[in-house]
């Protein structure tokens, strides 16, 4: 059923708990091994109708989301699912990366505040690991070439260089806020995460 354009399996579907609130995002092709399983239901984002396995086949296709074509006809990929029986909410956070980095400070220096691609980007330790300082969330962030060649081997304080926010660890709900950005139907869930 699912040999399908592989980009429509791999884009993101968002994954809201049993109290319907979001937990994390996962792949349109893991959702649909969730829904087929009978441990989640596809949330209609028009109207917040759910729908189970044949119910989803068996809808008109949505229009402006991607499509998943199967032997008997297209479906809808799912954007959002909730699950069926899990109340929790995760409290792990996503390991260490600079694309997580690059994504927590927004692609701005957080010295200069400049908003640059990610190729112009480079990590900053805070504390520089020269003098002990640790690749971690909280003594890492987002520095342009200049400012972090300015700081060398200092931190902040010692260069004159005040950062725009203290580093810390993104939560499990800031990685999926990350992953969001234009997907409208995301919206009316999201809002929850603010604040």
């Amino acid at each position: 059923m699912l040999n399908s354009n592989p980009s429509v399996l791999s884009r993101h579907a968002l994954v809201l708990n049993r109290s319907w609130f979001v937990i994390t995002s996962t792949s349109v092709r893991h959702a649909l091994t969730l829904l087929f399983k009978g441990t989640a239901r596809v949330v209609c984002t028009e109207s917040f109708e759910l729908f189970e396995f044949e119910s989803w086949l068996e809808r008109p296709l949505t229009p402006g989301v991607p499509r998943i074509p199967t032997v008997r006809r297209a479906i809808s990929a799912p954007e959002v699912i909730v699950l069926t029986r899990y109340d929790g909410v995760p409290k792990r956070s996503h390991g260490f990366s600079r694309r997580g980095l690059l994504q927590r400070d927004r692609f701005t220096c957080q010295y200069c505040r400049a908003h640059l691609g990610r190729a112009d980007l480079t990590i900053d330790h805070v504390l520089p690991s020269s003098r002990g300082g640790e690749t971690t969330w909280e003594n890492c962030v987002v520095a342009c070439a200049a400012c972090n060649c300015k700081k060398g081997n200092r931190t902040p304080d010692e260069a004159g260089m005040p950062l725009r926010r203290a580093p810390r660890r993104p939560s499990p709900a800031h990685h999926v806020a990350a992953i969001a950005e234009g997907r409208s139907a995301w919206k009316p869930f999201l809002k929850q995460l603010k604040g």
